[in-house]
C-alpha cells in the first residue's frame, strides 16, 4: 500500500516547561476532574431545559443516549457545549428540547447525575462554553517533586501551552489523520486496506484475524470477527459483504466518523506547523506574514514586516503577546482558511509538506473541513499544585484552566515529559 508520509509520531516532541517528572493519569476515574466553565446564563423560560450533569466512566455518545432515554426524547433534541472524556468525572451543561412538555423525571442512572436545571429558550451549541476546569491527580511519581510542577506550570501561565492535539484526536491506532488523507484524496481501496487489513498502521493483536479475513476477501467472516466498538471497520466489511464498492463501502460509515478522520488530518498539519516553530522558538513569537488571532474570539489580523520593523509597532506587539492579546496561529488546512505570507508561509509550507500535507489536499474533496487558524499556543490559567499520599498511595494533583478547545494532555506533556500514559 503507498502511504503518505505523515508524520510517526505525530504527537509533539519538544518540551517549553523543564524537569519533567513522569507518571501516570487516569488510573481511576475519580483521578481525572473536568468542569466546564459556562459561556450562558439560561434565563429561566423557554423550550429548552438546560441541566448541569455529571458523568463518570462514560463517552459522550453514552450521555446522550442515557439521556434521551430518560427523557423521552430523540438525541437530536440535546444540545451540548463540548464533549468530555470518558476515563474521567466531568461535570458539564447539556440542553434537551422539550416544546410543551413538563420537565421530566428526575434522571436516575448510576453513572449520571443532574446537579441543577433551569429552562432556556436556546438549543446549547458546541463551543457555547469559555473553558475548562481541569484537577488532575499524577500517580506514579514523588510527591516531593511538586515544587517542579508548579515551576512548569508558572512557565506556561507565563507563556502559554502549546496548543496541540493530542493522541485522542487521532484513535487508538493514531492513524485518524491517515484514514483523512486517504478519504481527501478518494482512494477509497487504500482507505479501506488501511481501516480493515493488516498491511497498514499497527493496531491491536486482538484484531489480527478479522484483518486476515479482510485481506483473504471473506468479509463475511471478517464482519463477525470484529468488536462490537469497531463501528467503522464493521460497516465497511458489511458493505463489502454486500457487494458494495470500496466507494460505497467506505461511505458506508457514519458521515460523523468521515467527517472526523478529515478534522484529524487537519490536526496533523496543525501539529506539524507548531512542532517546526517549537524548533525554530517561534511558538510564541511573530515573524514576518504571520496570522495573529485575538483572544479570546476568532478575530485575525496579519502580521507585516513593516510591522516588525518599526520598533514602536514591534513594540506593542510584544506587549500584547506577553498580556496574552493576541498570538500567532497556524492552519487548520482548508480552503477558508487564511494562508501566512513571507517567513511565516516559508515555515508552514515546509512542515506542511514534510509530512505529506498541503493547504490544496482539500480542494476537491467532498463535504471537506472549511478551514480555519488555530492559535499556537493557549492560555493556561489559576495553576495549582498540591502532594498527597491516599490509600492508592502518593500523587501530585495539578489544577488549571484552559480555554475552549485546549487539550489537557498538551499541558500534561510539558510537566511529564510526554504525552501521559493511563488509564
Amino acid at each position: 500500500m503507498n502511504h503518505f508520509s505523515l508524520p510517526s509520531p505525530i504527537l509533539l516532541q519538544r518540551l517549553i516547561a523543564t524537569n519533567p517528572i513522569g507518571g501516570t493519569i487516569k488510573e481511576r476515574n475519580e483521578d481525572f476532574l473536568v468542569d466546564e466553565i459556562p459561556l450562558i446564563d439560561p434565563s429561566g423560560q423557554g423550550e429548552h431545559l438546560h441541566m448541569g450533569v455529571q458523568k463518570s466512566g462514560l463517552t459522550h455518545d453514552d450521555l446522550l443516549q442515557v439521556v434521551a432515554k430518560q427523557c423521552g426524547v430523540p438525541v437530536r433534541a440535546i444540545g451540548y457545549a463540548g464533549m468530555k472524556d470518558r476515563q474521567a468525572v466531568t461535570r458539564q451543561t447539556i440542553s434537551v428540547h422539550l416544546p410543551g412538555l413538563p420537565d421530566p423525571p428526575v434522571l436516575s442512572h448510576p453513572s449520571v447525575q443532574v446537579l441543577w436545571s433551569r429552562r432556556h429558550d436556546a438549543k446549547l451549541r458546541p463551543g457555547q462554553l469559555q473553558g475548562n476546569r481541569f484537577s488532575i491527580r499524577i500517580r506514579g511519581v514523588d510527591p516531593l517533586a511538586a515544587p517542579r510542577v508548579l515551576q512548569g506550570l508558572r512557565t506556561l501561565e507565563e507563556r502559554g501551552a502549546p496548543n496541540a492535539f493530542g493522541r485522542q484526536r487521532f484513535g487508538n491506532r493514531c492513524n485518524n489523520h491517515v484514514l483523512g488523507a486517504l478519504l481527501a484524496a478518494e482512494r477509497w481501496s487504500d482507505l479501506l486496506a488501511e481501516l480493515c487489513g493488516a498491511q497498514g498502521s499497527p493496531f491491536p493483536p486482538s484484531q489480527q484475524e478479522a484483518r486476515a479475513c479482510f485481506d483473504a476477501g471473506d468479509f463475511r467472516a471478517s464482519e463477525r470477527l470484529w468488536a462490537r466498538g469497531d463501528f467503522a471497520e464493521r460497516a465497511a466489511v458489511r458493505a463489502m459483504a454486500q457487494g458494495r464498492s470500496p466507494k460505497g463501502s467506505v461511505l458506508a460509515i457514519k458521515q460523523s466518523m468521515l467527517q472526523f478522520w478529515m478534522n484529524a488530518t487537519q490536526s496533523a498539519g496543525l501539529n506539524a506547523v507548531l512542532s517546526a516553530r517549537l524548533e525554530l522558538g517561534l511558538f510564541d513569537q511573530f515573524v514576518a506574514g504571520d496570522v495573529a488571532n485575538l483572544h479570546p474570539g476568532r478575530s485575525l489580523f496579519r502580521v507585516h514586516d513593516t510591522m516588525l520593523a518599526d520598533s514602536g509597532e514591534a513594540s506593542v506587539l510584544a506587549r500584547r503577546l506577553k498580556e496574552f492579546d493576541c498570538s500567532p496561529t497556524g492552519p487548520m488546512i482548508g480552503e477558508s482558511s487564511m494562508t501566512t505570507e513571507q517567513n511565516a508561509w516559508a515555515i508552514e509550507e515546509k512542515a506542511l509538506h514534510e509530512c505529506g500535507l498541503s493547504h490544496a489536499i482539500f480542494a476537491a474533496a467532498k463535504n471537506a473541513p472549511a478551514g480555519e487558524r488555530r492559535s499556537l499556543r493557549m492560555k493556561v490559567s489559576d495553576p495549582q499544585v498540591e502532594a498527597g499520599v491516599d490509600v492508592h498511595g502518593g500523587f501530585i494533583r495539578v489544577a488549571f484552566d484552559l480555554p475552549r478547545g485546549g487539550f489537557a494532555t498538551a499541558v500534561l506533556t510539558e510537566l511529564m515529559g510526554s504525552e501521559p500514559a493511563g488509564g
